[in-house]
């Protein structure tokens, strides 16, 4: 079987899959669900990117959408929230990745393997196109939203309670209050 034949039969397997899942490494993966806060988070990124779209454009996505995507070892992602300026898709996957995508820490989301975990979706992430990617861990004291840009692997920026986190330039002009993401 090619590897198109395999991607496309993934794909086709990830529409029928009840839950959040991607294709990382040949096989689907599947997301476990989240808790509370990171939801809470999660869902604040979104209506905030949501607001700034309906008056500058580009579209937010909630947690779960896919985005279809064309690295060796990866075929999708699928990020907490969200923004896309790419082409509409109908009722299919998105066909690339989004421009700007936040990675809410969930309760597992602690300690070495997890740290590179996410340091690896990090850099596919900008292997596939996207511009920032923000790394929100609820649980920090001094640094709640470690943000990403073009494939760095240490933070360009880090944003704490009290401040406004940015994602230029991903999303020119957008600013989100850090404090509202543990309303």
């Amino acid at each position: 079987m090619s590897t198109e034949a395999t991607t496309d039969t993934l794909i086709a397997q990830l529409y029928a899959v009840d839950g959040k899942a991607e294709i990382v490494g040949g096989k689907i993966t599947i997301m476990g669900p989240t808790g509370d806060m990171p939801s809470s988070a999660g869902f604040a990124i979104t209506v905030s990117l949501c607001n700034f779209s309906k008056i500058h454009g580009g579209r937010a996505y909630t947690d779960n959408v896919a985005y279809v995507v064309d690295l060796p070892h990866r075929k999708s992602l699928s990020p907490d929230s969200s923004y896309y300026t790419g082409p509409r898709s109908q009722m299919k996957f998105l066909p690339q990745a989004p421009d700007f995508a936040a990675e809410v820490r969930s309760e597992n989301d602690y300690g070495s393997a997890a740290e590179q975990a996410m340091t690896e979706k990090r850099a596919d992430y900008f292997a596939a196109g996207t511009k920032v990617v923000w790394d929100v861990d609820l649980l920090s004291d001094d640094a709640v939203v470690r943000v990403y840009r073009n494939g760095s692997t240490e933070p360009d920026a880090v944003y704490c309670r009290g401040e406004l986190a940015e994602s230029e330039p991903a999303v020119s002009g957008w600013t989100m209050p850090v404090d509202e993401l543990f309303e």
